[in-house]
């Protein structure tokens, strides 16, 4: 939000950065809002829903489900089921909206990513799948004709900023009439993608032809044709070996994982149950009551095949994952308070929090600076991507299964304390 209309965003290896013209003016309003220095969230809950959270582990919910979009279409497109792509769909078909704003790899080169504008079926489809480097999607929100309805497709952050911005009274915020989200963990910084080519082999000189970050049959796998005509494959749990060295810096601070101000918000239901059933299974979590009436109208319709789940079962898919977010976002921005750097402010801190909780974070915290060195990114990509995968695999598991007792320890019974220090 800058006045002058001069900045832009600009592509850079850790993600996009704002580019300030030489008369920019940014509006307090856009300060005001940032999620990098962070956003009071429990001021946030309250004013756009009400209330602070029942349910500290999920956010505000209305319901819950587990399920999928019935079109087999539509569902083998996306990533996780394909139920955020047939929501906008029958947003659109229900001209409910104008017009879906959505991530799409591929622009404006197969290694980018973009925010983009859909207006037809086959544009949401084109848009299907996961897109594991940062996108600044709030970005399009200058871009809205007036009048016009929108939905947008945005990560927690984002999410968090655009009910601030409506909140505010911004006018092109307004306009977005339904928010919708995936669950997120972790995201890469853009060089995750070339230093993964050379681990594989791939000279610099072989550009990127077609990138998909969750290819084939669910839970998918990162699929890069080359220019040369060469096709890598890597399964999603081998190439997550790129996490500790290319994870970004938004992905440690935010403590938001279930993309709690998203009208809609939706993850893959990790559980040997639907792992087996294949096909790709979602958690459908809505939190409005619109939203609600728009997914259980769907799956009356038949076009969304859902059943429900309980909150705890739901949130038990995405445990660790949550505590990462949760309590250890809020350590992660302590360390670096204490240590006199920029942290992220929510207004909230965890409890219980025990001793033993932070001293983890203190061993996944070093592992993450250590790992993220340009020696350490040098020397992985010297390993090949069919061992270094498999390796790391079993030692993810290994370490989910030893931190799990720590991790887990009073996750069940964890609150949220508003704290005032972000006013």
């Amino acid at each position: 939000m800058d006045a002058s209309g001069e900045s832009v965003m600009e592509d850079t290896p850790t993600g996009p950065v704002p580019k300030y013209g030489p008369h920019a003016r940014l509006e307090p309003l856009a300060f005001a809002g940032c999620p990098g220095k962070g956003l009071n969230y429990p001021q946030l809950y309250t004013r756009f829903y009400g209330a602070l959270p029942k349910n500290w582990l999920t956010g505000p919910t209305f319901s819950v489900r587990i399920g999928h979009a019935s079109d087999e279409t539509v569902r083998r497109n996306g990533a996780s089921g394909g139920v955020l792509s047939q929501v906008l769909i029958y947003l659109l078909e229900q001209q409910l909206i104008d017009a879906a704003i959505v991530v799409r790899q591929g622009l404006p080169t197969p290694e980018k990513a973009r925010a983009v504008f859909a207006v037809t079926r086959q544009e949401i489809l084109d848009a299907a799948q996961s897109v594991y480097i940062p996108v600044a999607t709030l970005d399009k929100l200058r871009e809205l004709e007036p009048g016009k309805r929108y939905a947008m497709t945005c990560l927690p952050d984002q999410a968090a900023t655009l009910r601030f911005l409506q909140l505010a009274g911004d006018a092109h915020a307004r306009q977005i009439r339904y928010a919708l989200g995936p669950y997120t963990g972790t995201a890469l910084c853009p060089a995750a993608i070339r230093s993964f080519l050379r681990s594989c082999g791939v000279s610099a000189k072989d550009g990127v032809a077609n990138l998909k970050w969750r290819a084939g049959e669910w839970p998918g796998y990162l699929e890069i044709q080359t220019q040369s005509g060469r096709v890598i494959r890597s399964n999603k749990f081998y190439y997550n070996y790129l996490i500790p060295f290319f994870i970004t810096r938004n992905s440690l601070l935010n403590m938001d994982f279930a993309n709690e101000f998203c009208d809609l918000s939706v993850g893959d239901a990790w559980s040997p149950q639907f792992e087996r059933a294949g096909g790709g299974h979602s958690v459908i979590t809505t939190r409005t009551r619109v939203m609600e009436e728009i997914v259980a109208r769907m799956a009356a319709e038949g076009r969304l095949t859902v059943q429900p789940v309980e909150e705890l079962k739901a949130t038990e898919m995405h445990g660790h994952m949550i505590d990462f977010k949760k309590r250890g976002g809020y350590i992660r921005n302590r360390m670096r308070k204490f240590l006199g750097q920029p942290a992220a402010d929510f207004g909230m801190k965890p409890s219980p929090l025990p001793v033993s909780r932070v001293l983890v974070e203190m061993v996944i915290s070093g592992i993450f600076i250590l790992a993220g060195t340009s020696f350490c990114r040098w020397l992985v990509e010297r390993v090949p991507e069919r061992f270094i995968g498999p390796v790391f695999n079993r030692l993810r598991l290994g370490w989910k299964a030893a931190s799990k007792p720590t991790k887990r320890k009073g996750l069940g019974s964890l609150r949220m304390i508003p704290t005032q220090s972000n006013p």
